[in-house]
């Protein structure tokens, strides 16, 4: 059976994980990435998912995934228990992103996350000119509907992994699912890092 194909910021992620690693998906939804990293790079996965729905969902693909919130319960985690920990698209709507980074890199050998960029020439575009906070392809529901409660660019991104020290081993700036090379803050709709302690 043939994986179905992934959206292109998930398959910048899935394009980072080594094969046959560990891996602790955070905030990971129905399961789908999971599932893919198992059928075809192998690895062992587990999942932590807020969403008792996508819980169930991803339990019925066959995936170790336990209902959870980021925000509170990665501490129970050991040091180094994973490979390689993922936080897709979930970044800014954790209550302490700086504190669950922290965490990412110490459950994790390596942790990649990925975040809609709100300094896409969009986002800024539509503040600018309609005043209002933008509806977009990557940011699909109005300002009252979205988890998104701590919004940031790839410059914050990169300025907060510098503050806390990590090293950011990989980085991918796409534009509808492809590499945006000029001005990435600017041209950017999604921002990929590969990140250490």
């Amino acid at each position: 059976m043939t994986p179905v194909p992934l959206r292109p910021d998930l398959a910048a992620v899935a394009a980072a994980v080594p094969e046959s690693a560990r891996v602790l998906d955070i905030g990971c939804g129905d399961g789908q990435l999971l599932a893919w990293l198992r059928d075809t790079k192998g690895v062992e996965g587990r999942g932590i998912e807020l969403d008792a729905g996508n819980v169930a969902a991803a339990v019925g693909r066959g995936l170790a995934v336990v209902q959870g919130d980021a925000d509170t319960d990665l501490a129970d985690y050991p040091d180094a228990a994973f490979d390689v920990v993922i936080l897709s698209n979930t970044l800014q709507a954790m209550q302490r992103p700086a504190a669950v980074l922290d965490q990412l890199v110490r459950i994790g050998r390596r942790a990649i996350v990925s975040f809609p960029n709100f300094g896409h020439w969009r986002v800024r575009l539509s503040l600018a000119l309609g005043g209002r906070m933008p509806v977009t392809r990557s940011l699909p529901v109005s300002w009252h509907q979205t988890p998104n409660i701590h919004f940031c660019t790839i410059a914050d991104f990169e300025a907060l992994a510098h503050e806390m020290g990590l090293t950011v081993e990989r980085r991918s700036a796409l534009h509808s699912g492809q590499p945006a090379r000029l001005w990435p803050n600017l041209t950017a709709d999604t921002g990929v890092f590969v990140l250490s302690r």
